[in-house]
């Protein structure tokens, strides 16, 4: 192809920028010619994690989507070509007029423990304290050890680290495909099996979206998509829109594409932890996703009374 340039968004986070250079890289091998140029844009997330107790009690923090809100109103206005975020980043219902134009291939979906001085899952006893504002993995991690104190952890990978350095807290929970990607993989880890802690929503997956009306980008950026990376996300985010989640709502699903079928868990609770449901089935004709979702989002209800 000839020379073209494009601009792509991205959070200013070192996982972020690290994730979205994966993209680029990919990109311009598939495409002789091609430069992309990475556009920096501060979320409102961004700024609730940085912001102060009394500021982020004046934001949205339990609405799902602040880590892309400002990238994706950059994509509709033309101020960027396309953009990279985090799977589990995304809203159920994208902005009007976008579309997912790729999932590269997913990452491990899993969380991973890391323990202060490297100390394992299994020393963990009531009283120590678990490093994690997801209230997904703190009401998961409480079913499976009670006792444990949950603290608040924010900031980037690096800041949890070295907050976990510094004692404020013996133990942290992060992303294993955020580790990987931040090489940082030499870090003393424990991936936490599904069984103990069932990931969010396209945990592990990137998306790449683009306008639906650029068809000369969507083409361009679709040759990354990893069809059976499409399949679990969707199936997913599918059951995200169902039963409506957000970071208020402790809510995990994990779609796992088995030959021509998909198996899917999932795990719902209240956000303190009561009621909690966690069911499992498998859809063997994926072209019925839509029906296989609210079937299997029934049982959550059900089992929630």
């Amino acid at each position: 192809m000839t020379a073209m340039k494009l601009k792509m968004g991205t959070r200013g986070s070192p996982l972020a920028l690290a994730q979205s250079g994966m993209v680029a890289s990919a990109l311009a091998r598939l495409h002789q010619g091609l430069e992309v140029e990475t556009v920096r844009i501060r979320t409102s997330g961004d700024r609730f994690s940085a912001a102060s107790p009394q500021e982020a009690r004046r934001l949205s923090q339990g609405a799902k989507g602040l880590f892309v809100k400002e990238i994706e109103e950059a994509l509709a206005a033309g101020a960027i070509d396309f953009a990279v975020h985090s799977g589990k980043d995304l809203p159920a219902d994208l902005l009007c007029g976008l579309s997912i134009a790729a999932y590269p291939e997913r990452e491990d979906a899993r969380d991973a423990f890391i323990g202060r001085g490297g100390m394992p899952w299994s020393e963990m006893k009531p009283g120590l304290r678990i490093g994690t504002t997801s209230l997904r993995r703190q009401v998961q991690l409480l079913a499976a050890k009670p006792g444990l104190v949950m603290r608040p952890l924010r900031g980037n990978v690096d800041t949890r680290l070295r907050k976990l350095e510094e004692g404020v807290c013996d133990g942290i929970v992060l992303a294993l495909a955020g580790l990987r990607r931040l090489g940082l993989t030499g870090v003393p880890h424990e991936p936490l099996s599904e069984e103990l802690v069932l990931p969010s929503p396209a945990q592990g997956a990137l998306a790449v979206e683009t306008r639906a009306d650029r068809s000369d980008i969507v083409a361009l950026v679709s040759r990354l998509d990893h069809p059976a990376t499409r399949l679990e996300v969707e199936f997913e985010r599918c059951l995200l829109k169902e039963l409506g989640g957000g970071c208020s709502v402790p809510l995990a699903a994990r779609a796992k594409a088995q030959g021509g079928a998909v198996a899917m868990s999932v795990f719902y609770s209240d956000p303190d932890g009561s009621r909690a449901a966690r069911v499992g089935s498998v859809c063997p004709d994926p072209s019925r996703r839509s029906e296989f979702v609210k079937e299997i989002a029934d049982q959550v209800r059900r089992r929630r009374g």
